[in-house]
């Protein structure tokens, strides 16, 4: 465990040493706020609830969501690079997990991130649009548990991408096509109140809506007693399931992994 806490304090001290990247993410994050309070407060033309959801519920998705979005800081070329540059037998060498130093290293990030970026965003984002309180006291432990699960849902969703850089040079483009469907499907750009019942139906069989949407909903009280438990389980077997594929990928990437060098 202490290796692992090692590479975790490595990435967020290697994190604290660009000031000014952080601070222009926190105006990157209060920008977003802002750009889709000024749109939504012009399409509810002046009214505070469309179809049972208030402005300030879908505020507080977008504060949330993009918040997070910035909060879960995943290095997407981690393992693409060592791939590229003959690395990876080195690291695979090592004693301990690549996975388990990837997931560390981003655990790095993430924890500067929270302190840094997101908790400063979200209080300016408070003050100057608002956003509603969590339900209950118990609404916002249960909400810190998804969030949780919803990080691990996109980190295995991650590794599955980046692991595909076994086979291809390059997998930018690949990696930004994710996360179009991450910003979309999750609720971080259009809130899935407003999607078409299909779709949302839909989207209740991709793993999107445990990322960002469903602590959200727990959040604001949407969600309670045995639907809080269902959404853990949703999450949870998300998780399994995309753990399982990357697992499959990873040790088929490894078998055919050439490395040429002196």
């Amino acid at each position: 465990m202490r290796r692992y806490l090692a590479y975790t304090r490595q990435a967020f001290l290697a994190k604290s040493a660009f000031r000014f990247d952080n601070s222009m993410r926190i105006v990157d994050t209060c920008l977003k706020v802002f750009i889709f309070w000024c749109i939504y407060q012009a399409l509810y033309g002046g009214r505070n609830e469309i179809d049972g959801i208030t402005f300030e519920m879908v505020m507080t998705n977008f504060i949330l969501s993009i918040g997070l979005g910035s909060a879960f800081y995943l290095d997407e070329g981690y393992l693409p690079y060592r791939i590229n540059n003959g690395s990876i037998g080195t690291e695979l060498l090592k004693p301990i997990s690549f996975r388990g130093i990837l997931l560390a290293s981003d655990l790095g990030n993430i924890c500067f991130c929270l302190l840094f970026e997101f908790v400063p965003a979200i209080i300016v984002a408070v003050l100057s649009v608002g956003m509603n309180k969590p339900h209950s006291v118990e609404a916002f432990a249960a909400f810190l548990i998804s969030v949780l699960l919803g990080f691990l849902v996109l980190w295995t969703l991650n590794f599955i991408f980046q692991s595909l850089s076994f086979w291809l040079i390059n997998i930018w483009s690949l990696q930004t096509i994710k996360n179009v469907f991450v910003n979309v499907l999750s609720g971080a750009m259009i809130p899935l109140w407003f999607m078409p019942d299909w779709m949302q139906g839909f989207i209740q069989f991709t793993p999107f809506s445990s990322i960002y949407f469903e602590p959200v909903k727990i959040y604001l009280g949407q969600q309670t007693g045995i639907d809080i438990l269902v959404s853990f389980i949703r999450q949870g077997c998300w998780i399994v399931v995309l753990a399982v594929i990357g697992e499959l990928i990873w040790r088929r990437g490894i078998r055919r992994l050439v490395i040429q060098g002196g």
